[in-house]
């Protein structure tokens, strides 16, 4: 008897379910606000650009991320600035524990996001691509990437890979500060893509703050600088390297400076970057 009354408890319960509305996907956002440059640059690739109403204080592609509202960035976003906004999603990055908090309080959905490495880069545009209704938009961008890379690994297939030190930071103009990828992140899998051999490849970290004693323990044969004082003399930034004389790269003449602020954003333009990466490392003569 009780197993037939349970029965029919479960038998009612099934019934008011089915008469439920099935639970809705949360409507595509009509009020953006990034904090992140890549993910903003991804939003503006997908043409969710229009839905963008503000943006970090670093966000400077596309031209039209700077018409949008500056929100304030990473360590000081104006919570009052984004409130008044009244987006219904707010992009921001994963340490920003206190302005996560702040958005759940104001009932603000948001979309976490933190890099990694290079596959990171088209699975977010995939995410971010659901998450605003643009999934196809998102996923025709993701695979034009995809491809680009693989053109560009094919292309340096079995040509040697020089031992390169990327440099994405130092003080304009003289050896100190200097600031080089290790051996996780994207900016190491952007290097290895596009060629080159990490010389910090054993260093778990993505960054490692180099020194001259470790350069010339070291000894590079190439030396790539990403993310340079675009304000700074190139021929006095690399005069500064004539201190290192005897480190291969200084020695060869092999130091590149590549500048663009594409080479150090993961976002929509990382292809066209890894190539430029290539391209110095392995240039027409080399092939």
């Amino acid at each position: 008897m009780a197993a037939y009354k349970k029965s029919l408890v479960l038998a009612a319960l099934l019934f008011v379910l089915a008469g439920m509305p099935a639970a809705q996907t949360p409507a595509a956002p009509q009020r953006i606000i990034s904090l992140i440059p890549s993910v903003t640059e991804m939003l503006f690739a997908i043409g969710a650009g229009p839905r963008v109403v503000g943006v970090g204080s670093f966000d400077r592609y596309p031209p039209e991320a700077l018409t949008r509202t500056k929100v304030g960035g990473l360590i000081d976003p104006d919570i009052e600035r984004i409130i008044s906004l009244k987006p219904d999603l707010v992009v921001v990055y994963g340490t920003q524990t206190d302005l996560r908090t702040q958005m759940d309080r104001a009932r603000i959905p948001t979309y976490l996001y933190q890099h990694s490495g290079l596959p990171d880069i088209t699975a977010t545009i995939r995410a971010i691509g659901k998450r605003v209704g643009s999934a196809g938009a998102a996923e025709d961008l993701a695979r034009r990437i995809e491809d680009d890379i693989a053109a560009t690994r094919r292309r340096v297939a079995g040509l040697p890979r020089p031992r390169t030190m990327l440099v994405f930071g130092r003080d304009p103009e003289t050896l100190r500060g200097i600031y080089a990828s290790g051996g996780i992140g994207f900016l190491h899998d952007m290097l290895e893509a596009a060629g080159g051999a990490n010389v910090f490849a054993d260093v778990k970290g993505q960054s490692i703050q180099a020194t001259s004693e470790v350069i010339l323990a070291r000894g590079p044969d190439v030396i790539l600088e990403i993310g340079i004082d675009t304000a700074s003399s190139p021929s006095r930034n690399l005069r500064a390297w004539d201190a290192l004389a005897s480190v291969p790269a200084v020695r060869l003449h092999r130091i590149y400076q590549i500048r663009g602020d594409e080479m150090m954003n993961p976002g929509p333009r990382v292809a066209r970057a890894i190539q430029r990466m290539a391209e110095a490392l392995h240039p027409v003569s080399d092939k």
